[in-house]
């Protein structure tokens, strides 16, 4: 299957930048659709072999339209919280565009697509609309009637330069006086760093031994959330204490913030922290990527370090 040339959605976004960077490294065509592109333009209109599209992806037309002659779609959109708490965000989001895009690559004639899954994700077991319509896409996609070849990648949580993780802990952090309430404490994930995820995708592009597969990707070390805001706020040099809330505070809390705009903790949330994100078996082994620590690179943009170049990790 040659694959020359790439629609990314979601190419804009944190994985998205660093993906697309390397993708026209590679020496691919890339079309990013975005819903504004004026925005986004200054970070990646520059790339070589890349066409930022402005568009309504979540209209069929629009992508029947800009799937035209393209040999591969990737689909890195996804939502941590939705408005509401009925999982409509999350259906639109996760579920609705992916049956779209099927059609559209199904009209179009392709046969590769690539998605951007999660830990856990499971549409009959997982106990959060965000981890139930992750896992509704992957089935949809995996079980396509078009002979289309899928991977799917499912992360633990990404960190990096622009992370939402210790950044959004950072944030916090800085706002807190000394006392800093932390809901499902001993929740445990491995982070996984966003150029190893793409150094993944990269690598899985043109291998057939990666078609209809779930990769789980994990870094190199397993974490309780306690431990991790707590590494956060020493890297920072902030003297706080943590104080670990039990199931029920937890869930208060959750249903509190709920109402408090961005959403810094849900109950969607909270119910995907009632599974460990962490690999039985960690699939970056299978192309002999070898996980990066947390601790080689969050003190870098924590600290507000200055990389060379604003690609290298975004």
């Amino acid at each position: 299957m040659l694959i020359k040339k790439i629609v990314v959605l979601g190419g804009t976004g944190f994985v998205g930048s660093s993906l697309c960077n390397r993708l026209s490294k590679e020496g691919y065509q890339i079309k990013i659709l975005t819903r504004n592109r004026e925005y986004n333009r200054e970070n990646l209109i520059l790339l070589p072999n890349v066409d930022l599209i402005e568009t309504d992806v979540g209209n069929l037309n629009n992508l029947n339209q800009h799937l035209i002659g393209c040999d591969m779609v990737i689909n890195l959109i996804g939502i941590l919280n939705e408005r509401g708490n009925v999982g409509d965000g999350f259906k639109k989001v996760h579920v609705e565009l992916i049956k779209k895009l099927i059609k559209a690559c199904e009209k179009n004639g392709i046969r590769r697509f690539m998605y951007l899954s999660a830990l856990n994700a499971d549409s009959k077991n997982a106990k959060s609309f965000y981890l139930k319509t992750k896992g509704k896409a992957e089935e949809l996609l995996h079980s396509n009637k078009i002979g289309m070849k899928v991977t799917s990648f499912r992360p633990s949580v990404i960190f990096g330069k622009s992370d939402s993780f210790f950044n959004r802990f950072a944030n916090l952090l800085k706002m807190t006086p000394i006392f800093f309430p932390l809901a499902c404490y001993k929740t445990k994930f491995a982070p996984i760093y966003v150029l190893d995820l793409v150094e993944m995708v990269i690598k899985a592009i043109n291998d057939s031994s990666s078609y209809d597969r779930k990769f789980n990707l994990c870094g190199p070390k397993i974490y309780t959330l306690k431990d991790l805001v707590a590494y956060t706020a020493k890297t920072m040099d902030k003297k706080c204490i943590i104080i670990p809330l039990n199931n029920f505070f937890s869930l208060m809390q959750a249903k509190i913030f709920d109402f408090i705009p961005g959403k810094p903790f849900s109950t969607d949330n909270y119910l995907s922290a009632q599974t460990d994100s962490i690999c039985k078996s960690n699939d970056l082994k299978l192309y002999n990527i070898n996980p990066t620590p947390i601790e080689d690179i969050v003190p870098k943009y924590i600290n507000n370090y200055n990389y060379d170049s604003f690609y290298s990790d975004l």
